[in-house]
Protein backbone atom coordinates (compact mmCIF):
# COMPACT_ATOMS: atom_id res chain seq x y z
CA UNK A 1 0.00 0.00 0.00
CA UNK A 2 1.40 3.57 -0.88
CA UNK A 3 1.56 5.47 2.44
CA UNK A 4 2.41 8.37 0.33
CA UNK A 5 -1.65 8.10 -0.75
CA UNK A 6 -2.66 6.75 2.22
CA UNK A 7 -1.43 9.90 4.16
CA UNK A 8 -3.34 12.15 1.38
CA UNK A 9 -6.48 10.67 3.14
CA UNK A 10 -6.14 11.68 6.45
CA UNK A 11 -7.75 15.07 6.11
CA UNK A 12 -10.73 13.70 4.75
CA UNK A 13 -12.70 11.24 7.20
CA UNK A 14 -16.06 11.69 8.68
CA UNK A 15 -13.94 10.91 11.75
CA UNK A 16 -11.29 9.22 13.37
CA UNK A 17 -10.14 5.46 13.53
CA UNK A 18 -13.40 3.21 13.55
CA UNK A 19 -13.65 0.63 10.55
CA UNK A 20 -12.92 0.59 6.75
CA UNK A 21 -13.97 -1.74 3.85
CA UNK A 22 -14.95 -2.12 0.50
CA UNK A 23 -17.72 -3.90 -1.07
CA UNK A 24 -15.63 -5.37 -3.42
CA UNK A 25 -17.44 -8.33 -5.84
CA UNK A 26 -14.46 -9.77 -7.67
CA UNK A 27 -16.30 -12.70 -9.69
CA UNK A 28 -15.11 -12.06 -13.33
CA UNK A 29 -17.31 -13.84 -15.28
CA UNK A 30 -20.03 -12.40 -13.42
CA UNK A 31 -20.92 -8.60 -12.60
CA UNK A 32 -21.72 -9.24 -8.35
CA UNK A 33 -24.41 -7.06 -6.56
CA UNK A 34 -23.54 -4.35 -4.52
CA UNK A 35 -26.68 -3.52 -2.91
CA UNK A 36 -30.55 -4.24 -2.46
CA UNK A 37 -32.36 -5.55 -5.28
CA UNK A 38 -31.75 -4.31 -9.11
CA UNK A 39 -34.16 -1.49 -9.85
CA UNK A 40 -33.44 2.28 -10.68
CA UNK A 41 -35.33 4.80 -9.78
CA UNK A 42 -34.87 8.40 -12.04
CA UNK A 43 -35.39 10.97 -9.11
CA UNK A 44 -34.46 13.89 -11.53
CA UNK A 45 -38.14 15.06 -10.62
CA UNK A 46 -37.42 16.27 -7.20
CA UNK A 47 -34.45 16.58 -7.20
CA UNK A 48 -33.51 18.84 -9.79
CA UNK A 49 -32.11 22.39 -7.25
CA UNK A 50 -32.99 25.63 -9.08
CA UNK A 51 -30.31 27.49 -11.26
CA UNK A 52 -29.89 31.23 -11.56
CA UNK A 53 -30.82 32.58 -14.54
CA UNK A 54 -27.47 33.49 -15.89
CA UNK A 55 -25.87 30.15 -14.89
CA UNK A 56 -23.60 28.88 -17.65
CA UNK A 57 -24.23 25.76 -20.07
CA UNK A 58 -21.57 23.55 -20.07
CA UNK A 59 -20.97 21.20 -23.11
CA UNK A 60 -23.34 18.79 -22.04
CA UNK A 61 -27.56 19.86 -21.80
CA UNK A 62 -27.53 17.19 -18.58
CA UNK A 63 -25.48 15.11 -16.97
CA UNK A 64 -26.91 11.49 -15.70
CA UNK A 65 -25.53 10.54 -12.11
CA UNK A 66 -26.20 7.26 -10.44
CA UNK A 67 -26.04 6.00 -6.83
CA UNK A 68 -27.25 4.24 -3.77
CA UNK A 69 -29.28 4.69 -0.91
CA UNK A 70 -26.75 3.44 1.29
CA UNK A 71 -24.83 5.85 4.15
CA UNK A 72 -21.23 4.29 2.03
CA UNK A 73 -22.77 6.85 -0.92
CA UNK A 74 -23.29 9.86 1.57
CA UNK A 75 -21.46 11.92 -1.38
CA UNK A 76 -23.89 11.75 -3.73
CA UNK A 77 -26.85 11.32 -0.79
CA UNK A 78 -26.14 14.39 0.37
CA UNK A 79 -24.79 16.39 -2.70
CA UNK A 80 -27.80 15.71 -4.68
CA UNK A 81 -30.14 16.54 -2.01
CA UNK A 82 -28.07 19.96 -0.71
CA UNK A 83 -27.98 20.79 -4.55
CA UNK A 84 -24.13 21.04 -3.93
CA UNK A 85 -23.57 19.18 -7.48
CA UNK A 86 -25.91 21.14 -9.35
CA UNK A 87 -24.36 24.42 -8.10
CA UNK A 88 -20.95 23.41 -10.49
CA UNK A 89 -22.91 22.24 -12.75
CA UNK A 90 -24.86 25.77 -13.77
CA UNK A 91 -27.59 25.83 -16.32
CA UNK A 92 -26.23 21.61 -16.82
CA UNK A 93 -28.82 19.62 -15.62
CA UNK A 94 -28.06 16.96 -12.93
CA UNK A 95 -30.37 13.96 -13.41
CA UNK A 96 -29.43 11.44 -10.76
CA UNK A 97 -31.22 8.13 -10.62
CA UNK A 98 -30.93 5.89 -8.07
CA UNK A 99 -29.78 1.68 -8.21
CA UNK A 100 -30.15 -1.02 -5.50
CA UNK A 101 -27.29 -3.37 -7.02
CA UNK A 102 -24.55 -2.66 -8.98
CA UNK A 103 -24.77 -4.78 -12.14
CA UNK A 104 -27.75 -2.26 -12.81
CA UNK A 105 -25.72 0.52 -12.67
CA UNK A 106 -22.74 -0.61 -14.77
CA UNK A 107 -25.58 -2.12 -16.79
CA UNK A 108 -26.92 1.49 -17.34
CA UNK A 109 -23.15 2.59 -17.63
CA UNK A 110 -22.96 0.76 -20.77
CA UNK A 111 -26.13 0.83 -22.35
CA UNK A 112 -26.16 4.96 -22.58
CA UNK A 113 -28.42 5.68 -20.11
CA UNK A 114 -25.83 6.80 -17.33
CA UNK A 115 -22.76 9.25 -17.84
CA UNK A 116 -21.46 9.04 -13.63
CA UNK A 117 -21.80 6.44 -10.97
CA UNK A 118 -21.16 5.95 -7.48
CA UNK A 119 -20.51 2.30 -7.01
CA UNK A 120 -18.03 -0.39 -5.12
CA UNK A 121 -15.05 -1.29 -6.78
CA UNK A 122 -15.78 -5.12 -7.45
CA UNK A 123 -18.27 -3.68 -10.40
CA UNK A 124 -15.87 -1.49 -11.54
CA UNK A 125 -13.29 -3.85 -11.89
CA UNK A 126 -15.73 -6.53 -13.42
CA UNK A 127 -16.90 -4.48 -15.87
CA UNK A 128 -13.53 -2.92 -16.69
CA UNK A 129 -12.14 -6.53 -17.27
CA UNK A 130 -14.52 -7.61 -18.93
CA UNK A 131 -14.87 -4.96 -21.69
CA UNK A 132 -10.93 -5.44 -21.71
CA UNK A 133 -10.94 -1.56 -20.26
CA UNK A 134 -13.13 0.02 -22.63
CA UNK A 135 -16.56 1.37 -20.84
CA UNK A 136 -15.34 2.94 -17.99
CA UNK A 137 -13.03 4.61 -15.45
CA UNK A 138 -12.45 5.41 -11.71
CA UNK A 139 -12.56 9.29 -11.56
CA UNK A 140 -12.33 9.27 -7.59
CA UNK A 141 -12.50 7.70 -4.85
CA UNK A 142 -15.84 8.60 -1.98
CA UNK A 143 -15.91 6.18 1.15
CA UNK A 144 -13.69 4.51 3.38
CA UNK A 145 -14.68 1.82 5.80
CA UNK A 146 -17.58 0.43 7.63
CA UNK A 147 -17.05 -3.19 7.96
CA UNK A 148 -17.48 -5.13 10.74
CA UNK A 149 -17.43 -8.92 12.00
CA UNK A 150 -20.27 -9.11 14.21
CA UNK A 151 -20.77 -12.01 16.46
CA UNK A 152 -23.10 -13.91 18.80
CA UNK A 153 -21.20 -13.16 22.29
CA UNK A 154 -22.97 -16.18 23.97
CA UNK A 155 -21.36 -18.44 21.43
CA UNK A 156 -18.27 -16.42 20.47
CA UNK A 157 -16.17 -14.98 22.77
CA UNK A 158 -12.87 -14.70 20.98
CA UNK A 159 -11.74 -15.00 17.20
CA UNK A 160 -10.31 -18.33 17.76
CA UNK A 161 -13.68 -19.31 18.41
CA UNK A 162 -14.89 -18.66 14.95
CA UNK A 163 -13.99 -22.81 14.02
CA UNK A 164 -16.84 -24.69 13.27
CA UNK A 165 -19.35 -21.57 13.04
CA UNK A 166 -21.61 -20.17 10.66
CA UNK A 167 -20.35 -17.08 9.47
CA UNK A 168 -22.52 -15.16 6.78
CA UNK A 169 -20.89 -12.66 3.97
CA UNK A 170 -23.10 -10.87 1.41
CA UNK A 171 -22.29 -13.13 -1.94
CA UNK A 172 -19.63 -15.17 -2.87
CA UNK A 173 -16.49 -13.39 -3.85
CA UNK A 174 -17.99 -10.11 -2.59
CA UNK A 175 -15.05 -7.84 -0.86
CA UNK A 176 -16.60 -9.17 2.29
CA UNK A 177 -16.36 -12.78 1.61
CA UNK A 178 -13.16 -12.32 -0.05
CA UNK A 179 -11.35 -10.52 3.55
CA UNK A 180 -13.30 -12.96 5.32
CA UNK A 181 -11.89 -16.01 3.29
CA UNK A 182 -8.70 -14.48 2.96
CA UNK A 183 -8.20 -13.79 6.87
CA UNK A 184 -9.31 -17.95 7.39
CA UNK A 185 -6.63 -18.60 5.60
CA UNK A 186 -4.26 -16.60 6.91
CA UNK A 187 -5.22 -18.40 10.68
CA UNK A 188 -4.38 -21.77 8.63
CA UNK A 189 -7.75 -23.16 8.61
CA UNK A 190 -8.83 -24.59 5.07
CA UNK A 191 -13.00 -23.36 3.46
CA UNK A 192 -13.83 -24.29 0.35
CA UNK A 193 -13.95 -20.71 -1.60
CA UNK A 194 -17.59 -21.90 -3.93
CA UNK A 195 -19.29 -23.96 -1.44
CA UNK A 196 -18.04 -21.63 1.89
CA UNK A 197 -17.80 -25.65 3.56
CA UNK A 198 -14.92 -25.96 6.28
CA UNK A 199 -13.45 -25.17 9.34
CA UNK A 200 -15.89 -21.93 9.14
CA UNK A 201 -19.22 -22.74 7.37
CA UNK A 202 -19.47 -18.99 5.19
CA UNK A 203 -22.81 -18.80 4.61
CA UNK A 204 -23.61 -16.08 1.52
CA UNK A 205 -26.78 -14.09 2.49
CA UNK A 206 -28.00 -11.03 1.50
CA UNK A 207 -27.44 -8.08 3.61
CA UNK A 208 -31.58 -7.49 3.71
CA UNK A 209 -32.12 -10.84 5.35
CA UNK A 210 -29.27 -11.00 7.53
CA UNK A 211 -30.74 -9.67 10.20
CA UNK A 212 -33.06 -12.07 10.46
CA UNK A 213 -31.00 -15.05 9.81
CA UNK A 214 -29.02 -13.97 13.11
CA UNK A 215 -32.43 -13.26 15.30
CA UNK A 216 -33.26 -16.78 14.47
CA UNK A 217 -29.94 -18.02 15.28
CA UNK A 218 -29.11 -19.90 11.89
CA UNK A 219 -25.90 -17.75 11.32
CA UNK A 220 -23.49 -17.42 14.22
CA UNK A 221 -22.27 -14.07 13.06
CA UNK A 222 -21.78 -11.74 9.95
CA UNK A 223 -18.90 -10.06 8.53
CA UNK A 224 -20.93 -7.18 7.05
CA UNK A 225 -20.82 -3.77 6.09
CA UNK A 226 -22.81 -0.92 7.29
CA UNK A 227 -25.99 -0.35 8.05
CA UNK A 228 -25.89 -4.03 8.60
CA UNK A 229 -23.33 -4.19 11.10
CA UNK A 230 -25.19 -1.78 13.50
CA UNK A 231 -28.63 -3.53 13.11
CA UNK A 232 -26.94 -6.73 14.25
CA UNK A 233 -25.64 -5.05 17.06
CA UNK A 234 -29.01 -3.72 18.09
CA UNK A 235 -30.39 -7.03 17.95
CA UNK A 236 -27.42 -8.25 20.53
CA UNK A 237 -24.76 -8.52 18.65
CA UNK A 238 -21.32 -7.77 19.22
CA UNK A 239 -18.60 -6.68 17.13
CA UNK A 240 -15.26 -8.80 17.27
CA UNK A 241 -13.24 -7.37 14.58
CA UNK A 242 -13.17 -4.08 12.71
CA UNK A 243 -11.58 -4.80 9.68
CA UNK A 244 -9.98 -1.68 9.63
CA UNK A 245 -7.49 -3.70 12.00
CA UNK A 246 -6.67 -5.91 8.77
CA UNK A 247 -5.00 -2.66 7.06
CA UNK A 248 -1.63 -1.42 7.70
CA UNK A 249 -3.29 2.28 7.09
CA UNK A 250 -6.87 1.45 8.53
CA UNK A 251 -8.52 2.43 5.26
CA UNK A 252 -9.60 1.17 2.56
CA UNK A 253 -12.07 1.73 -0.29
CA UNK A 254 -15.34 0.86 -0.55
CA UNK A 255 -17.29 3.43 -3.18
CA UNK A 256 -15.79 4.53 -6.15
CA UNK A 257 -16.50 7.42 -8.45
CA UNK A 258 -17.07 5.58 -12.53
CA UNK A 259 -17.48 7.42 -15.46
CA UNK A 260 -18.01 6.02 -18.88
CA UNK A 261 -15.64 6.85 -21.27
CA UNK A 262 -17.35 7.97 -23.79
CA UNK A 263 -18.75 10.79 -21.90
CA UNK A 264 -15.54 11.12 -19.96
CA UNK A 265 -14.15 12.15 -23.94
CA UNK A 266 -16.55 14.18 -25.09
CA UNK A 267 -17.72 16.28 -21.88
CA UNK A 268 -14.73 16.56 -19.69
CA UNK A 269 -15.66 20.00 -18.27
CA UNK A 270 -18.81 18.42 -16.96
CA UNK A 271 -16.85 15.49 -15.17
CA UNK A 272 -14.99 18.13 -13.95
CA UNK A 273 -17.74 20.51 -12.28
CA UNK A 274 -19.22 17.01 -11.24
CA UNK A 275 -15.94 16.57 -9.44
CA UNK A 276 -15.75 20.10 -7.55
CA UNK A 277 -19.49 19.75 -6.33
CA UNK A 278 -18.25 16.21 -4.86
CA UNK A 279 -15.01 17.54 -3.50
CA UNK A 280 -16.84 20.33 -1.91
CA UNK A 281 -19.78 18.19 -0.56
CA UNK A 282 -16.56 15.96 1.10
CA UNK A 283 -15.27 19.25 2.23
CA UNK A 284 -18.49 20.23 3.73
CA UNK A 285 -19.43 16.16 5.18
CA UNK A 286 -15.73 16.31 7.52
CA UNK A 287 -16.21 19.71 8.74
CA UNK A 288 -20.00 19.05 9.66
CA UNK A 289 -19.74 15.39 10.54
CA UNK A 290 -23.64 15.84 12.38
CA UNK A 291 -25.38 17.68 10.23
CA UNK A 292 -23.97 15.58 7.28
CA UNK A 293 -25.59 12.51 9.37
CA UNK A 294 -28.61 13.98 9.71
CA UNK A 295 -29.19 14.92 5.62
CA UNK A 296 -28.05 11.35 4.68
CA UNK A 297 -30.70 9.97 6.74
CA UNK A 298 -32.89 12.68 5.24
CA UNK A 299 -32.08 11.65 1.74
CA UNK A 300 -32.13 8.26 2.63
CA UNK A 301 -35.74 8.88 3.96
CA UNK A 302 -36.72 10.39 0.73
CA UNK A 303 -35.44 8.22 -1.19
CA UNK A 304 -36.97 4.91 0.80
CA UNK A 305 -39.74 6.63 3.15
CA UNK A 306 -37.93 5.50 5.96
CA UNK A 307 -34.84 6.82 8.14
CA UNK A 308 -32.42 4.63 9.86
CA UNK A 309 -33.18 4.44 13.71
CA UNK A 310 -30.58 6.57 15.56
CA UNK A 311 -29.31 3.27 17.23
CA UNK A 312 -28.43 2.13 13.57
CA UNK A 313 -27.05 4.90 12.44
CA UNK A 314 -25.28 6.82 15.15
CA UNK A 315 -22.77 4.09 15.36
CA UNK A 316 -22.66 2.97 11.79
CA UNK A 317 -21.89 7.14 10.46
CA UNK A 318 -18.64 7.23 12.20
CA UNK A 319 -17.23 4.00 10.83
CA UNK A 320 -17.58 5.19 7.22
CA UNK A 321 -14.74 7.44 6.04
CA UNK A 322 -15.44 10.42 3.42
CA UNK A 323 -12.59 11.07 1.32
CA UNK A 324 -11.63 11.90 -2.50
CA UNK A 325 -8.97 9.39 -2.55
CA UNK A 326 -9.96 6.02 -4.66
CA UNK A 327 -7.17 4.39 -2.35
CA UNK A 328 -5.91 3.38 -5.35
CA UNK A 329 -3.39 0.49 -3.62
CA UNK A 330 -6.33 -1.33 -1.65
CA UNK A 331 -8.02 -2.24 -4.55
CA UNK A 332 -5.04 -3.90 -6.00
CA UNK A 333 -4.44 -5.43 -2.56
CA UNK A 334 -8.50 -6.68 -2.63
CA UNK A 335 -7.57 -8.10 -5.82
CA UNK A 336 -4.67 -9.80 -5.07
CA UNK A 337 -7.18 -12.11 -2.17
CA UNK A 338 -9.17 -12.55 -4.47
CA UNK A 339 -7.04 -14.35 -6.64
CA UNK A 340 -5.34 -15.97 -3.56
CA UNK A 341 -8.89 -17.08 -2.41
CA UNK A 342 -8.86 -18.52 -6.45
CA UNK A 343 -12.36 -16.96 -7.11
CA UNK A 344 -10.96 -15.16 -10.00
CA UNK A 345 -7.53 -15.20 -12.63
CA UNK A 346 -5.20 -11.99 -12.16
CA UNK A 347 -7.10 -9.22 -14.15
CA UNK A 348 -5.66 -6.55 -15.61
CA UNK A 349 -6.24 -3.71 -14.12
CA UNK A 350 -4.00 -1.09 -16.06
CA UNK A 351 -5.67 1.79 -17.03
CA UNK A 352 -8.68 1.40 -14.74
CA UNK A 353 -8.34 4.75 -12.95
CA UNK A 354 -7.86 8.72 -14.42
CA UNK A 355 -7.49 10.98 -11.78
CA UNK A 356 -6.25 13.43 -13.94
CA UNK A 357 -9.67 15.84 -13.58
CA UNK A 358 -9.83 15.23 -9.58
CA UNK A 359 -5.92 16.03 -8.87
CA UNK A 360 -6.85 19.16 -10.87
CA UNK A 361 -10.24 20.25 -8.76
CA UNK A 362 -8.03 19.26 -5.69
CA UNK A 363 -5.14 20.86 -6.58
CA UNK A 364 -7.89 24.40 -6.77
CA UNK A 365 -9.29 23.51 -3.35
CA UNK A 366 -6.43 23.69 -1.80
CA UNK A 367 -6.20 19.56 -0.96
CA UNK A 368 -3.82 17.02 -1.77
CA UNK A 369 -3.62 15.27 -4.48
CA UNK A 370 -4.09 11.41 -4.62
CA UNK A 371 -2.32 8.24 -6.69
CA UNK A 372 -3.68 5.86 -8.80
CA UNK A 373 -1.06 3.47 -7.58
CA UNK A 374 0.31 2.63 -11.27
CA UNK A 375 -3.21 1.66 -12.84
CA UNK A 376 -3.73 5.09 -14.21
CA UNK A 377 -4.14 6.19 -17.91
CA UNK A 378 -0.84 6.73 -19.65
Amino acid sequence: MSANGNSRTARNTVRRGVVAAAALPLLVGALASCGYGSEAKDESADKKAPVAADAKKLSADEVRVGYFPNLTHATALIGVKDGLIQKELGATTLKPQTFNAGPSEIEALNGGSLDIGFIGPSPSINAYVKSKGKNLRIISGSASGGVKLVVNPDKIKTLDDLKGKRIATPQKGNTQDVALLNWIAEKGWKVDPESGKGDVSVVRTDNKVTPDAFKSGSIDGAWVPEPTASKLVAQGGSVLLDETSLWPDKKFVITNVIVSQKFLAEHPDVVEAVLTGTVKTNQWINANPDEAKASANAALKALGGKALDAKVIDPAWPSIAITNDPLAATLKTQSEWAVKAELIKQPDLAGIYDLKLLNKVLKAAGEPEVSDAGLGVK
